[in-house]
């Protein structure tokens, strides 16, 4: 017959960790530059920022105008909110995207110019158009069935 050691341990004998750590001040972290110019390095983040610069989004949008999977789409907006450019909000079953702007004043101008020079691009705009009229014909798109309209936010980037 086996026997563990954990068998009889109770909440009790356990101490949490959060006890500890609750009252020490968390350190502020540095804005990371090197991780932001990486999450603008890429062709598909780029894109992903052109579309949420204006609104807040939802993933399945993303999927049906960008055409690429939900899982890669998924990944790259996680690396976007690593570097602290875009926030999340989950709905229900939904998430949510928005831009953020940066805290370090230069890395905020560089992403404002980035947005402004996307915005010249006729192949984002095409992108852009697109989920203007996702948003007002949503029976044009393969969404799933009741997935949120994507909303208009006030963002200090323009």
């Amino acid at each position: 017959m086996r026997f563990s050691i954990y068998a009889h341990a109770t909440r009790l004998d356990h101490i949490c960790q959060g006890i500890y750590n609750c009252d020490m001040p968390k350190k502020e972290k540095p804005f990371a530059l090197d991780l932001f110019f990486r999450a603008l390095a890429d062709p598909t983040r780029l894109r992903l920022l052109n579309l949420v610069a204006d609104r807040e989004i939802c993933v399945c949008y993303f999927v049906q105008i960008l055409g690429i999977s939900q899982p890669k789409i998924s990944r790259h907006l996680a690396y976007l909110r690593r570097a602290g450019i875009v926030a999340a909000r989950r709905q229900g079953r939904w998430m949510h995207y928005r831009l953020v702007a940066p805290q370090d004043p230069v890395a905020s101008a560089i992403l404002k110019e980035t947005l402004a020079h996307l915005r010249q691009r006729p192949d984002r705009r095409r992108e852009l158009a697109a989920l203007d009229s996702a948003c007002c014909k949503p029976s044009e798109f393969e969404l799933p069935e009741k997935a949120p309209q994507p909303s208009i936010v006030s963002i200090a980037i323009r």
